[in-house]
């Protein structure tokens, strides 16, 4: 039996991906490179305005990429977003579950609504989007990949992050669950937990972090840098890379597992 080659086994040529969050950040950085591989990618993001300019620069390239309106928190819109992927691109294969908030907040200071809220987005949110992927996939009886984005948060806690760790803690197992009940219809879910990566929210964050702790943002980020192995924050592309791996017929044997992609900051 013949090999398939390098080019082959990451060829998503006729595949169709759904990236929640895709407009900005890791997600935005992960439609590029589904798209570059050769999917249809559906940005799902509820900034449709950012949402079409990444989808401009992806067929500005020669990709194939449509906008949607979708709320991660919506059973409805979960439905709405991978019925638009089939009907765009004839199938929908792969989930990339990316969107999330982390909004730092000292622990007396976590409201019941705070704690629904990001829960609702970063926990349900990925169930609601899974459970609705899952299903067109299984009607269809090709299989998929869905690939979750937790973080280090999940098996390091950081502060004021309680609300926020406890998402992402959920997020690992969650995909867990997913994976032994999906993989008798060939779904394969694999979870990605990035460290400290460059993007706008994370840089909200921070300085939200250095306004409770009287600590300038530059100090806290110098502090943090020097924490990882590497010795520098990631880019989005270092994510999306992974989350491509996972994706492709190179991955085809990995299901319930967690890559860090880190830098070795968990090392430290």
């Amino acid at each position: 039996m013949t090999k398939p080659t390098i080019a082959e086994l990451f060829d998503l040529s006729g595949k169709g991906a759904v990236v929640t969050g895709g407009a900005m950040g890791i997600g935005q950085g992960i439609a590029f490179r589904l798209a570059e591989a050769g999917a249809g990618v559906m940005i799902a993001d509820i900034n449709l305005e950012a949402a079409n300019q990444t989808v401009e620069e992806i067929k500005s390239g020669g990709g194939k990429a449509q906008a949607v309106y979708g709320d991660v928190g919506s059973t409805a819109d979960a439905k709405k977003v991978a019925k638009a992927t089939v009907a765009a691109f004839g199938s929908l294969d792969i989930l990339v579950n990316n969107a999330g908030i982390y909004p730092l907040v000292p622990l007396m200071q976590v409201t019941e609504e705070l704690w629904d809220k990001v829960l609702g987005i970063n926990l349900k949110g990925s169930f609601v989007y899974a459970q609705a992927a899952a299903e067109e996939m299984i009607k269809a009886g090709h299989g998929g990949k869905i690939i979750n984005i937790a973080s280090i948060d999940a098996m390091k806690p950081q502060e004021m992050g309680v609300h926020y760790n406890a998402s992402k803690g959920g997020v690992v197992m969650l995909t867990k669950a997913l994976a032994l009940e999906l993989a008798p219809h060939k779904i394969l879910v694999n979870t990605v937990a990035p460290g400290g990566i460059t993007t706008p929210g994370v840089d909200i964050a921070n300085k939200a972090f250095s306004q409770a702790t009287g600590i300038e943002p530059e100090v806290l980020m110098q502090g943090f840098v020097q924490r990882i192995p590497l010795q520098h924050r990631g880019e989005p592309d270092d994510i999306a890379k992974v989350v491509l791996f996972l994706a492709s017929t190179a991955a085809d044997y990995m299901t319930g597992s967690l890559l860090l992609v880190d830098g070795g900051y968990l090392l430290s």
